[in-house]
């Protein structure tokens, strides 16, 4: 089937962001013109302008863009964690996970540096880490692993943030498991023991598990 004219359109508008967002990691947020877009799209330059006022217009949605599918795959982790405390390292793994690769990485650190210039930016970081933060304390509060799950979720939040900066300068870093650090940073209940043995009772064949 023909795609329409509204289908068509779409799909050039998603090339643009696409590009942009590319664009940004590789070369940084100002060097990026309305040619260098149209080129790296695989379309004419014109059609930068169709869809978007400006350049700085098309950079800021491309980069919220991508930073909210990232966030959606967070969400998406908590959402299947298993329930309670014992789900509690799976959970805090992916949240320190984040992001989930180093052109992501790049990307937020760009998108920060720019929200101090542009409020259109600012605005839209504003929302989606709230949203993150709002589905984390939901999970925390659904669960049970916190007293206070609003501010813990705050303080995972910057650790997350930070962990990102970290992880921008020093790749490697990321091959630190930090679940349990997390945990003991925000007093979350983390525990893997199974109920017959979570009090220290006797085990199976009666040796002592404290």
């Amino acid at each position: 089937m023909t795609p329409t004219s509204a289908e068509r359109g779409q799909e050039t508008r998603a090339r643009l962001l696409g590009a942009a967002a590319r664009l940004v990691v590789d070369e940084g947020w100002g060097a990026v013109t309305t040619r260098k877009v149209a080129a790296a799209a695989g379309l004419r330059p014109g059609l930068v302008h169709y869809h978007f006022d400006t350049v700085t217009d098309l950079l800021v949605e491309a980069s919220l863009e991508a930073s909210r599918r990232e966030i959606d795959k967070v969400i998406a982790l908590l959402e299947q964690a298993a329930e309670g405390p014992a789900g509690t390292p799976e959970a805090l793994a992916a949240l320190a996970e984040y992001p989930s690769d180093a052109s992501t990485a790049v990307l937020a650190g760009e998108m920060v540096l720019a929200a101090t210039r542009n409020k259109k930016m600012r605005d839209g970081l504003a929302e989606l880490t709230g949203r993150w933060r709002t589905a984390v304390a939901a999970w925390l509060r659904a669960h049970g692993n916190t007293a206070d799950p609003e501010g813990t979720a705050l303080v995972l939040g910057a650790a997350v943030d930070g962990l990102l900066l970290q992880r921008l300068i020093e790749p490697a870093l990321a091959a630190v498991p930090l679940d349990g650090p997390l945990a003991r940073l925000t007093g979350i209940t983390c525990t893997t023991e199974t109920p017959e043995h979570a009090d220290g009772s006797e085990g199976s064949d009666g040796s002592d598990t404290t």
